[in-house]
């Protein structure tokens, strides 16, 4: 028998709690490996054989809904494994399931699995400090700022990424140096003030990625968050702390930033809707910035309908939205993802099209002929404009970034005027050519990133490959300042995968409300396949 890898023994883990998650009785028949022996455990009763788990799944309403925290693996031999995955329900109760998996000419299949008892929530249970910075009241519930109560954001609970100003507090940029240095801030940042007017409440104050130069959503000072989406992989930055709160429940709303894909990349890596605006198209005045040619103020949510809600908080502009006539896809750019994100991307392309009435053209937009020199010089812009942001800051304070950080601002320096002069009109030209072809009610179709998210103990130099690929996809919004949304509309073993929606600049409640219409009908009925 030939043994499978561990990224084929999750994709089943993971299949089968989207079986329980969906009391999906045919599914959970499947993975249960059928054989008269086979043991389920939980208290003190051993239900023994298939058939006797079978009836006592039918004979019940389904289990509580939860959230995986984290998933540990252990190969005692080949073709064998033992699967212990933490657990938390919504109201907060602590849960365990090991699970013994045995490869099977049919693929991996539970022996044996045991359930334990479930644990209330203790006085001792604390914000986890991989996703929250400043959290509100931990026990009691209380938010950081109260919702007014009215509005149209009445009670969404908002976290707020660690680079906005929030009254009172200091912002700590994924750093506790600079954290240690920071003033009290005196009022809100206009985004958060924004969300606050519309009645949010604000939750808490998310950690992010050191000074937002990352896609990794790893930080070496405060830790991974956990993707419960994918466990064992990371959330992806540097909006991780939203990411992971919005994607574990802990907030329905995230306020984030978007420069070269911070927004679209933990979108895709945790299956939630994401936005980034047109470049100027929401306040940043009380954000700290990194490249502000660049930098954008943006949401990450569930739900497309409270992205486009809470998107109308934020914008700035009144123009009334040119509706989507029609969508592209560039195959070129396409081809920059995976083999199997390629897959998924074009079975996803073909049901929206379907759903929407829209017609589908495949054309070039004249992007991939130009794409590694674009890349470049948006590269060579965004470390000249980071070192001048922070610099100052980097070289009085030697070894207080990540190596992999402090490495992306050492380029800046390292650019020339005649340089970055080059970049800049590579830049200009390079927005002709996206505006030229995406007019006002196209949608230009692509993959959000190159793959699903990398695992969290991934050597560094897989993590920088995998950066490097989806960059080339993320950078054609941020250099061209053109409005992108991302929806979870695709799987690969599994893991999801955003397809991200470009349009043309201005056109964001058009992006939007398309994502709460066409969008949505597509996920709900990819999820509906999902689950068998």
């Amino acid at each position: 028998m030939t043994d499978s890898p561990d990224t084929d023994l999750l994709a089943a883990f993971w299949a089968y709690e989207q079986a329980l998650a969906a009391n999906d009785l045919t599914g959970l028949d499947h993975w249960f490996l059928d054989a008269p022996d086979t043991l389920r455990a939980e208290g003190d009763t051993v239900l023994v054989g298939h058939s006797a788990i079978a009836d006592f799944r039918r004979g019940r309403s389904g289990a509580p809904a939860r959230v995986v925290e984290r998933v540990h693996v252990v190969r005692p031999a080949p073709g064998v494994a033992v699967v212990t995955a933490e657990t938390r329900r919504q109201d907060g109760a602590r849960g365990l399931q090991t699970q013994v998996w045995q490869h099977t000419d049919a693929g991996w299949r539970i022996a044996a699995a045991h359930v334990s008892a479930v644990s209330a929530p203790t006085p001792d249970d604390r914000p986890d400090p991989a996703v929250w910075r400043v959290a509100g009241r931990h026990q009691d519930g209380r938010p950081l700022v109260a919702s007014t109560g009215q509005g149209p954001l009445a009670h969404i609970r908002t976290a707020v990424k660690d680079l906005f100003a929030v009254a009172g507090q200091h912002v700590g940029a994924g750093n506790p140096a600079w954290l240690a240095e920071a003033p009290t801030e005196p009022t809100h940042a206009d985004a958060v003030r924004r969300l606050l007017d519309a009645g949010a409440e604000l939750t808490g104050i998310a950690q992010t990625d050191e000074l937002a130069f990352s896609l990794a959503g790893t930080n070496a000072h405060y830790g991974t968050p956990v993707n419960p989406a994918a466990p064992g992989r990371v959330t992806g930055g540097s909006s991780s702390g939203p990411a992971a709160a919005v994607a574990r429940g802990w907030a329905d709303l995230g306020l984030a930033t978007d420069t070269a894909g911070s927004i679209r990349v933990p979108a895709s890596y945790c299956g939630l809707y994401g936005w980034r605006p047109t470049h100027g198209a929401t306040p940043i005045g009380g954000l700290l910035a990194l490249a502000p040619a660049f930098d954008t103020a943006g949401l990450l949510a569930r739900e497309p309908v409270l992205l486009r809600t809470a998107a109308e908080a934020l914008l700035t502009s009144s123009d009334a939205p040119v509706p989507v006539a029609g969508l592209v896809v560039d195959e070129e750019l396409t081809a920059l993802a995976g083999p199997e994100v390629r897959a998924s991307f074009e079975a996803a392309c073909r049901a929206l099209a379907l759903r929407s009435g829209l017609p589908l053209a495949r054309t070039s937009t004249g992007a991939a002929e130009h794409l590694e020199e674009w890349f470049a010089a948006f590269r060579t812009v965004q470390a000249a404009q980071a070192w001048e942001q922070h610099g100052g800051w980097i070289t009085r304070h030697p070894g207080a970034l990540a190596p992999d950080v402090a490495a992306r601002f050492e380029n800046g320096p390292r650019v020339t005027a005649a340089g970055r002069a080059e970049a800049e009109q590579i830049l200009a030209d390079a927005r002709q050519v996206l505006d030229a072809a995406l007019p006002p009610g196209t949608a230009l179709l692509l993959p959000a990133t190159s793959g699903p998210a990398p695992l969290a103990d991934a050597p560094p130099e897989e993590v920088e490959a995998v950066r490097a690929a989806t960059l080339r996809l993320t950078c054609l919004a941020s250099l061209a300042g053109l409005p992108a949304v991302v929806a979870p509309l695709l799987r690969v073993r599994s893991l999801p995968v955003g397809l991200c929606a470009l349009g043309a600049r201005g056109t964001d409640r058009a992006l939007l409300d398309f994502t709460a219409l066409d969008f949505a009908a597509s996920t709900t009925e990819s999820r509906s396949s999902t689950h068998g």
